[in-house]
């Protein structure tokens, strides 16, 4: 699922100016965020999870990332295969990645 949301985000990169970076980000403690969109200085960390439901597990490694990056970072996306759109913490939203891409 993820090369498949991969995919559509390059193209959407591609269809922008100025072109958008997009980042994958590891800390040294195994913390990873699959895609982090980086444009004009802004930062969006996006999850990609195959589940119809995700759970508040499947966001910690965002919440990390908020935390690292407060200055550059409004919100988190996460992306999962369910059909329902709703907020998983303050600043994460959850959303059908059929929806958004």
């Amino acid at each position: 699922m993820e090369n498949l949301i991969l995919t559509d985000l390059l193209a959407w990169r591609d269809s922008q100016t100025p072109q958008p970076q997009i980042l994958y980000w590891r800390t040294a403690s195994d913390h990873e965020v699959d895609f982090v969109i980086e444009h004009q200085r802004r930062l969006l960390p996006i999850e990609v999870k195959a589940s119809t439901r995700p759970g508040h597990r499947d966001i910690r490694h965002l919440l990390t990332f908020l935390q690292d990056y407060p200055e550059q970072v409004p919100g988190a996306l996460l992306l999962h295969a369910g059909h329902e759109v709703f907020w998983m913490a303050t600043n994460v939203l959850a959303a059908p990645w059929w929806q958004v891409l």
